[in-house]
């Protein structure tokens, strides 16, 4: 379905547009840094466009929501302890903003590795069984590793609570590209054209494209999302997250592309 391309500027993505918009980066560059330009609302997506009353907003919902919400996370931790052995949560290292300029994102100097962001320990309530392994695979649908209780609580992604945590700490925002694990990350940003520019950014609990699409679970999905993805790197805002938090609430509460 999809040639082999080599430059973030080459990709087209064949989905219907979203609110017919598309993401459509300009012709090719032979730049060594090749990166989209003219459709971004400055030369590279970075941490402008009213960051910091964007800050202000996550860090306010985000205190205010673990307040509210701390009744119910205890009631999830006892039942999550009564159902199944294990931790009540989950921790992995996932990638975060990259904060680099972008003439120094290729090099490595200062890292040993290069990760295409800052990694960052991300928290959600453990809705699998206690794994025996270290691989790191996608999720699919009746994924056999889930528990009774964490199918419930990943339906209405009650799961993801705890990373209201990681916002306060400036790992997340509420809105934004999903954070990826290490291994999937370096896969995905040899093979889908662009994957690395979402980083420019700080990953979110929600995003543009998780209101519109499923949770990933092949290459293909990945390539839609990450359309999605650049176009809310491309215009974000105050308002724009918003919108997008108000678009989660029937996303949440009618249990769309929930596994």
């Amino acid at each position: 379905m999809y040639r082999a391309m080599t430059s973030p500027l080459e990709y087209r993505f064949p989905t219907p547009p979203v609110d017919g918009r598309v993401w459509q980066p300009p012709a090719p560059s032979s730049a060594p840094d090749a990166r989209p330009r003219g459709s971004w609302p400055t030369d590279v997506p970075t941490l402008g466009n009213g960051e910091r009353p964007r800050r202000l907003l996550n860090v306010a919902v985000s205190a205010v929501g673990l307040v509210l919400a701390a009744p119910v996370m205890a009631l999830i931790a006892l039942l999550i302890k009564l159902t199944s052995p294990g931790p009540v949560l989950y921790k992995q290292t996932r990638v975060g903003i990259d904060l680099r300029r972008p003439s120094d994102a290729g090099e490595t100097r200062r890292r040993q590795v290069d990760h295409g962001g800052r990694p960052f320990t991300m928290h959600k309530f453990r809705t699998m069984a206690p794994s025996t392994g270290d691989a790191q695979v996608w999720a699919t649908p009746d994924d056999p590793r889930v528990t009774s209780l964490g199918r419930i609580l990943r339906k209405y992604r009650l799961d993801e609570l705890p990373q209201l945590v990681n916002v306060l700490r400036g790992d997340m925002n509420l809105v934004g590209p999903r954070p990826e694990q290490l291994t999937i990350f370096a896969q995905l940003r040899e093979r889908v054209p662009g994957y690395q520019w979402r980083q420019r950014v700080r990953p979110g609990i929600t995003g543009w494209a998780q209101v519109n699409y499923h949770y990933d679970s092949s290459i293909e999905d990945v390539h839609r999302k990450v359309a999605l993805d650049l176009e809310y790197v491309a215009r974000q805002s105050l308002l724009e997250d918003l919108r997008i938090l108000l678009r989660t609430v029937p996303v949440v509460l009618f249990k769309r592309g929930a596994w």
